[in-house]
């Protein structure tokens, strides 16, 4: 793109919002090349207001977008390239996350509930116990492919309307509206409170544990369950069709993508699975984002069920004609989180190049292992009282094999999704593509290769997440700039790692890994006893209450022997 003639000749472009846990990016496409011509980042803010909840600002959420949107916009300009050439728009976005606004006033009604909160634990325990033999999977293989979880959108939304005034006036008085991220940007970016569309794809709505996956579409019987009113709820549409049309203040640099069409809405594992190009069934795709890791297995026209701890979820659905595809899936809570935790908890490392180094000075972990289970454990566990745990430490132990523990966790995680995977499919995978901002790291992806014990494919443009969904936004009918048929799709280069250590030492490591995930089990007490005013007795612990009301009892005894004593003369 050096030559001011060469861009002329550029043709349709296609961007997409890639609204991330952590960050949000906006990212423009050649739709004839797949080539990524601009983009532009901005951090997102968690907080965390008690422990286990985590939480977003929905307005800052939205700001992001406006500011990469703005930003990559004099990117282009800069590089001379025409901005009007952008036919459509996709979204991307983190699942699970929930938000309710006022669809009179556009305003959100509290902060977005992230998908690893854990405030609805007793609420998850409640609702399992109510089931016959307290199983976790009831609804999961006539309904929902899911485990009754703190992961999913329902518990989070019934908290919201259990324990927010405003939402619960909001609700009785027909002005609430909920939806996961892509809901609301989408809302907002087609004119909000003036007409905006409140809208999802059946990729997000399959991970609220309100759809039905088999007839896409919400199921009533599940709204009930939760006891939730479908009015709330937005409209579930494909992956690929026109949603609605931008509509941004035109004194912006930004302001021309007024007009365009949001045209593809996928959530962020789903998008990875089409620029990854898993249109075949048994194609596998890995993302190891900033935050977690998601493996998938990619069917076609029919859910698959699981008897190994993974999800059955869409993948996706391009077209209002077009059939669903399903896919079978693992998730881990903290993957790259690790990382942050390491730099901005323990403040060994500065940035997370340094992580790598650091490993690297080493190469080993000197037999210690990191089970990061901040949030309890996903798949292939779904085991919520889990916790974090650092074990085999010796006297010889740093923060360089610390490093390389936290880099071994992703690989282990990946592992035990992947051996879930093949005792399901009954086909062993023979190499595993990967995707995602933790693909940078080169040790890490050696890591994976010789823990897995096959070979692991990094494509050379990471950014396959976003392509998907300008990929769906690009092909959405009515738009058609950006063909899906095999033969029109450009070829991804990509670099393979090939497994460097044997299969007896991953194994020795990966059963080492599996002993400390047991020491991490059954952490949390379950059932928090409340005080009445909300607040979680002491008592809801079993041990410190065993250890309070002991020491109570000895002071009363020895109170009364040292009394008796008196009275003796003694």
């Amino acid at each position: 793109m050096a030559a001011s003639s060469s861009r002329v000749m550029l043709g349709p472009l296609v961007a997409a919002i890639d609204q991330g846990t952590s960050s949000t990016r906006f990212l423009v496409f050649n739709a004839k090349t797949a080539e990524l011509l601009s983009h532009h980042q901005v951090e997102i803010n968690q907080s965390f207001p008690k422990e286990g909840w985590v939480e977003e600002d929905p307005k800052e959420i939205l700001q992001s977008v406006y500011e990469c949107m703005e930003r990559t916009c004099e990117k282009l300009t800069q590089l001379n390239v025409d901005i009007s050439n952008i036919k459509a728009i996709g979204v991307t976005n983190q699942r699970e996350t929930t938000l309710v606004w006022d669809k009179e006033t556009g305003e959100p009604l509290y902060n977005a509930i992230v998908w690893l909160d854990l405030r609805t634990q007793s609420t998850v325990e409640r609702l399992i116990n109510k089931t016959p033999g307290r199983n976790k999977n009831h609804l999961k293989v006539r309904r929902t492919g899911l485990p009754i979880s703190t992961y999913f959108s329902a518990v989070k939304l019934r908290w919201l309307m259990d324990n927010v005034d405003e939402v619960a006036e909001a609700v009785l008085t027909h002005r609430a509206m909920f939806g996961t991220v892509d809901s609301w940007l989408i809302w907002c970016l087609t004119g909000g409170k003036s007409g905006g569309v409140h809208c999802t794809d059946v990729t997000n709505a399959s991970r609220t544990m309100l759809f039905n996956i088999h007839t896409l579409d919400w199921d009533p019987e599940l709204c009930k369950y939760f006891d939730i009113p479908m009015e709330i709820l937005p409209k579930v549409r494909s992956s690929s069709e026109i949603y609605g049309l931008m509509k941004i203040c035109s004194s912006l640099k930004s302001g021309c993508l007024s007009g365009i069409p949001i045209s593809g809405c996928l959530g962020d594992q789903s998008a990875a699975l089409v620029g990854q190009m898993c249109f075949q069934e048994g194609q596998t795709a890995c993302l190891l984002k900033v935050v977690l890791i998601y493996l998938f297995n990619c069917y076609l026209l029919q859910p698959v069920m699981s008897e190994h701890g993974l999800l059955t979820t869409v993948a996706y659905k391009l077209g209002r004609d077009k059939p669903a595809c399903y896919a079978l899936e693992g998730s881990v809570a903290i993957a790259g989180a690790v990382v942050r935790w390491l730099k901005d908890n323990l403040g060994i490392i500065q940035t997370s190049t340094e992580l790598e180094k650091l490993a690297a000075s080493v190469g080993t972990s000197y037999g210690c292992y990191f089970v990061p289970a901040f949030s309890g454990l996903y798949a292939p566990y779904w085991e919520p009282s889990a916790r974090g745990i650092i074990c085999g430490l010796t006297q010889f132990t740093n923060k360089s094999h610390l490093a390389f523990a936290a880099l071994e966790a992703v690989c282990f995680q990946t592992r035990e999704i992947l051996d879930a995977m093949n005792q399901d499919s009954g086909i062993p995978l023979t190499q595993l593509q990967v995707d995602g901002g933790m693909t940078s790291n080169r040790l890490l992806m050696q890591l994976q290769a010789d823990i897995l014990c096959i070979p692991v494919v990094k494509p050379s443009m990471p950014e396959t997440t976003a392509l998907g969904a300008a990929m769906a936004a690009g092909a959405a009918e009515g738009v058609s700039v950006w063909s899906l048929r095999p033969e029109d799709l450009s070829e991804v280069t990509s670099e393979k790692f090939e497994p460097q250590i044997n299969p007896e030492e991953s194994e020795f490591r990966y059963a080492r890994w599996k002993k400390a995930v047991q020491r991490a089990m059954n952490w949390e007490t379950t059932e928090p006893i409340s005080n009445g005013n909300g607040e979680t007795s002491i008592f809801s612990s079993v041990p410190l209450g065993f250890y309070i009301l002991g020491s109570m009892l000895m002071l009363i005894g020895a109170k009364y022997i040292a009394g008796h004593m008196n009275k003796s003369g003694v």
